[in-house]
């Protein structure tokens, strides 16, 4: 199971305020089938990396019909295949070392 970090960042809108196309790519995501987070600089995708990259795919979409130029993804993508993994279980394994 793959989990990635992926922040779409609309550029050309003239304006600085992004949490309109952030929620427009939460919608998507609440009918998307995969484990979700929002964080405050991004999304956290939990789930098989085939099904991930056609959900960033579909969000990366999303800003060009609310009239955005230009686009740019960032995305981050830990896929270790020899043991199982989630989101919870890389943050709990931080903290059980402090």
């Amino acid at each position: 199971m793959a989990v990635a970090q992926f922040s779409v960042v609309p550029l050309g809108t003239g304006d600085t305020s992004l949490s309109s196309y952030v929620a427009g790519v939460q919608r998507l995501l609440a009918g998307c089938g995969l484990k979700s987070q929002l964080t405050p600089m991004g999304t956290v995708l939990e789930g098989p990396l085939e099904e991930i990259m056609a959900v960033i795919l579909k969000a990366h979409e999303l800003p060009f019909g609310q009239g955005a130029a230009r686009v740019m993804t960032l995305i981050n993508i830990d896929d270790r295949r020899d043991k199982p993994g989630s989101m919870e279980g890389k943050v709990q394994s931080v903290l059980d070392k402090l």
